[in-house]
């Protein structure tokens, strides 16, 4: 089982020390999320009863390719995921170009999470069709591993229609897609074009094994199954080693923690509640379940 560290809602200043904590630590991937802005937005926030987004104006949303690159500095064995990055709301050269960078010069240690986005308010300030972002992203997937070739490249399509011509750099591996959500499109997205999936909720775990069954009739369709792919998945319940192995067993590769969610008042009187309380509830998660995994 795979740990990752889900670093939504943290203070820029913040991530560098969570990285040096997680390499330290034997979490295996730092997730970072993605959006652009924050406004009174139109578009409804699909994941709460009320349609708002549960974060406010001043939260931060750091470029999450600037801050890949500057955890990656600091780090030597931790791997870095977007969990998720929207590219259809850019350009296809834009997102090719900072994906490649930071693959690059983190050693190929880059997770490509990726969703169609919710968000429209984002897709209208940078100029992209909101309408046909899932059929781009099907495009752009495709597109964006024949650019990360290297040498002289093409292709021709739909929305997409580029060469011969060529980025630099390109990764020395292939950088991993991931594709996040648990709508069907999504996950007939994952069956057909992706090397994983990401879960975007807490899931209790009757809704996880459904979700894997349907995600396992979608494989089938393609000639897959879970073992053709990486399934990360937040997982609601208390954590512990046993959980995670019985996870493990039904085809889950990986779960999502931010252990300074569950910290108790002590901790906060203890640590306060920034760097040094999501540090301490890393090592404490650190030293009661991954190190009995």
């Amino acid at each position: 089982m795979k740990f990752w560290l889900g670093a939504a809602f943290v203070d820029t200043g913040e991530y560098l020390g969570l990285a040096r904590a997680a390499d330290r630590l034997g979490y295996d991937t730092v997730a970072i999320s993605d959006h652009i802005f924050y406004t009174d937005y139109d578009a409804d926030y699909p994941y709460s009863d009320t349609g708002a987004p549960p974060y406010k104006p001043g939260t931060h949303w750091p470029d999450v390719w600037v801050t890949i690159g500057a955890m990656a500095a600091v780090t030597e064995r931790v791997r870095f995921a977007t969990n998720v990055y929207i590219p259809p709301a850019r350009d296809l050269f834009t997102v090719a170009k900072a994906v490649s960078t930071a693959a690059a010069l983190s050693g190929d240690r880059v997770t490509f999470g990726v969703g169609v986005g919710w968000c429209k308010d984002e897709f209208v300030q940078t100029g992209q069709d909101f309408h046909t972002r899932g059929k781009r992203l099907d495009e752009m997937i495709p597109a964006l591993r024949t650019l990360w070739q290297g040498g002289m490249v093409e292709h021709h399509g739909a929305h997409y229609d580029f060469g011969p011509l060529s980025i630099a750099p390109v990764p020395a591996e292939p950088v991993p897609v991931y594709v996040g959500g648990d709508s069907d499109a999504a996950l007939r997205r994952t069956a057909r074009i992706g090397d994983g999936w990401i879960g975007n909720r807490i899931y209790s775990e009757d809704q996880l094994q459904q979700l894997l069954d349907r995600l396992s009739g979608f494989l089938a369709e393609r000639g897959r199954t879970l073992d053709d792919l990486e399934v990360i998945a937040p997982i609601g319940a208390m954590p512990s080693a046993d959980l995670y192995r019985k996870w493990a067993d039904r085809g889950v590769d990986g779960t999502m923690a931010a252990p300074w969610w569950l910290a108790s008042p002590d901790d906060k009187a203890t640590y306060g509640e920034g760097l040094k309380l999501k540090v301490a509830t890393m090592e404490r998660f650190a030293d009661e379940v991954i190190a009995k995994m």
